[in-house]
């Protein structure tokens, strides 16, 4: 992220593509103020930022966009205050940010969920029409899913075992439920932080170790402070752009189906790009000397066994039962089909 307070995770996010409408009465020119943690001349920001020049051509100007992006605005809690208090219109966050409008949506990025990309874009896709509504019921328009990528546990020291683990000052993102959740699982204690204070933090040693997208731990300089990053990723980090709707509703109708062709595309060319990225970024860490230390089948199952333990405590409590069902069913209809012969 180019500075300690550049950001994400994450997104770090982040990462979000369908970013944006308006803030004034319909076919006024105006302008909808959106901050992220993703920094300035990350893969997020290069595509949100073609996208919001395209909207205001494509609108003739009546409808801009400005993003306030590598965490000035604050970390995702503070976002997510400024918009209710009218601060800010929206903001491209992390699934994190979203938990702090409706936590349940935080069901698709349960620890060792899905095998695969694509199992989790299928899941994902059947799913996110139902948190689209859960949303504009809350008063926010949610945008399409957008990628932060597989997340890794990042180190000073090397990681063979959930023991190693326990011996590290391991970042917590403070407003992470489900890695909270986890780390009691395991007896991790974490250092809860805010996402610009892991940067100063790995580099002062208040903490020596992290997690993250191989994306994110290069766009926030994680990279150069750690020397180990596990194979084994903990879970698919997601994102995406919430707009308060009452702002969204004083977009003349023809604007909205503009935006929304515009923002679509975005969507579909941020996903790509940060996968493409992510793998890039990967290569570029080992290629600087972070080792990717092959994770030993015994931990492996201790992280499952973990994971599947806070699945069904935080029911109830994170989500729904019936939500955590919805995952479950979705996923096995996923592998059943990729099993069939043929396919």
């Amino acid at each position: 992220m180019l500075t300690s307070r550049s950001l994400r995770h994450l997104a770090p996010a982040l990462a979000a593509a369908a970013l944006v409408t308006t803030g004034t009465a319909a076919a006024d020119n105006v302008e909808v103020r959106l901050a992220t943690l993703a920094p300035e001349g990350s893969s997020w920001m290069k595509v949100l930022g073609k996208g919001a020049v395209e909207i205001d051509k494509k609108t003739q100007g009546r409808v801009k966009v400005k993003y306030y992006a590598g965490g000035v605005q604050g970390d995702e809690r503070d976002v997510i205050r400024k918009i209710n208090l009218g601060q800010l219109d929206g903001a491209a966050v992390t699934s994190v940010g979203l938990s702090m409008v409706d936590e349940s949506i935080r069901v698709l990025e349960l620890p060792r969920m899905f095998a695969s990309i694509e199992e989790m874009d299928y899941v994902a896709d059947k799913m996110w029409p139902y948190f689209v509504d859960k949303f504009e019921k809350k008063g926010f328009r949610l945008g399409d899913r957008g990628d932060v990528g597989w997340i890794y546990f990042m180190s000073k020291d090397e990681v063979k075992s959930i023991g190693d683990l326990k011996k590290l000052k391991v970042w917590m993102w403070g407003d992470d439920q489900l890695v909270r959740a986890m780390y009691k699982k395991l007896g991790v204690s974490g250092v809860p932080l805010g996402v610009p204070e892991v940067e100063p933090a790995l580099t002062t040693g208040r903490i020596n170790a992290c997690y993250g997208s191989p994306l994110a731990a290069v766009a926030l300089q994680w990279n150069s402070k750690i020397k180990f990053m596990t194979s084994m990723p903990m879970s698919y980090a997601i994102g995406a752009t919430v707009l308060k709707k009452d702002v969204y509703a004083k977009v003349s109708a023809e604007d909205q189906a503009m935006v929304l062709k515009i923002t679509k595309g975005m969507q579909r060319v941020l996903r790509k790009r940060i996968r493409k990225d992510n793998e890039a970024s990967q290569k570029t860490m080992v290629r600087k000397g972070v080792m990717v230390t092959e994770t030993p089948a015994d931990m492996i199952a201790g992280f499952d066994a973990a994971a599947k333990s806070v699945w069904k405590e935080l029911a109830g409590k994170v989500y729904s039962q019936a939500e955590l069902d919805m995952v479950l069913k979705h996923r096995d209809e996923y592998r059943a089909k990729s099993t069939k012969p043929g396919t």
